[in-house]
């Protein structure tokens, strides 16, 4: 789950009002310690056992339906992401045909877009042997890094 840096700054606030000299924070994938300056004030706290498993349990029940749906469309279908942030054009300039369309059969190599980052123009080539089933951006739209650009179904 992890903390957000909002409850960590709450939190910061809390432990220098409270006067408490070091409050440490464990969870599976992060862990926090605060200290301040002041003068040693000892807090043990202890956590009935019963509370945690009961708390998530929603989590864990709807987390794996949703990640087995999405493996059977990754097996299908593979997103090509972005690998910068910039500008996504879908040809080299507007009066060229764009570089691929819905329903292509595409190659290893062959050029999807371009991303122009810093007037600079870079062409996004495809990884795999497939098929064009959407365009997820707009021409001309900008684009973050990662950001899937489309999505092919792998024949």
């Amino acid at each position: 789950m992890g903390m957000d840096i909002k409850q960590i700054q709450d939190l910061i606030k809390f432990v220098a009002k409270s006067g408490v000299n070091e409050v440490s924070i464990e969870e599976t994938d992060f862990k926090i310690t605060i200290k301040t300056n002041q003068e040693p004030t000892y807090v043990n706290a202890t956590v009935p056992q019963q509370v945690l498993p009961q708390a998530p349990q929603p989590v864990l029940v709807t987390a794996p339906a949703a990640a087995t749906s999405n493996i059977s469309d990754d097996t299908k279908h593979k997103a090509v992401k972005s690998p910068m942030i910039g500008t996504f054009y879908r040809s080299a300039n507007p009066e060229k045909p764009p570089f691929v369309n819905v329903g292509d059969e595409i190659s290893v190599g062959q050029v999807l877009c371009v991303i122009e980052a810093m007037k600079l123009f870079n062409e996004i080539e495809s990884e795999v042997v497939g098929r064009i089933v959407k365009v997820l951006v707009d021409n001309a739209s900008p684009v973050e890094y990662d950001q899937p650009l489309f999505l092919i179904e792998a024949i």
